[in-house]
């Protein structure tokens, strides 16, 4: 009789030490706009993405996510100011939400040279993201080097289309 009763209660046991959850798990908690003018938003927008649709409407500029550079270079240029700034008023009002930005390079160069240029580029928005408002915690920067084109091609006008940055929100990357 105890061979059986020792076997039952280890099997007790273990069943008692499980866990599952009594509840569905909920999402996060809203997060509030400190801002003026920054709107927040959650995710799960009605475009069939996780992504809200002030993220996706071709009609804002929160849509655009590329910022071109001239050859050779990792200076973010002025006409990419606007851009980059609503991005990082977006994140500033919406901490919920991360940003992963991807250095890319045409394919003039070396591999070690174009990676080291498409974390530049990378690092660059990144910089200008969280001087404006990101959390540095809320940006990532990574370089893709040359392997991540835009365009095929092999003249100006294709490597100027792939000397980009990249701003992916979670749940584009």
């Amino acid at each position: 009789m105890k061979q059986l009763i020792i076997p039952a209660l280890l099997a007790l046991l273990i069943v008692g030490c499980s866990s599952t959850p009594n509840a569905p798990e909920q999402g996060g908690a809203p997060v509030e706009g400190r801002g003026a003018g920054v709107a927040t938003v959650t995710a799960g927008g009605a475009n069939g993405s996780n992504l809200p649709a002030i993220l996706t409407d071709p009609k804002s500029i929160l849509s655009k996510r590329s910022v071109y550079f001239d050859y050779d270079k990792y200076d973010v240029k002025s006409e990419y100011t606007e851009l980059v700034t609503a991005h990082a008023k977006f994140l500033a009002g919406n901490r919920q939400f991360k940003m992963l930005v991807q250095g890319n390079t045409d394919d003039r160069g070396s591999r070690e040279y174009n990676l080291a240029l498409g974390q530049k580029r990378a690092d660059a928005i990144k910089k200008m993201l969280t001087m404006l408002g990101a959390r540095e915690e809320q940006v990532e920067s990574v370089s893709l080097g040359e392997e991540k084109p835009k365009n095929e091609g092999a003249n100006e006008a294709a490597w100027a289309q792939n000397r980009r940055g990249d701003m992916l929100y979670n749940g584009e990357f």
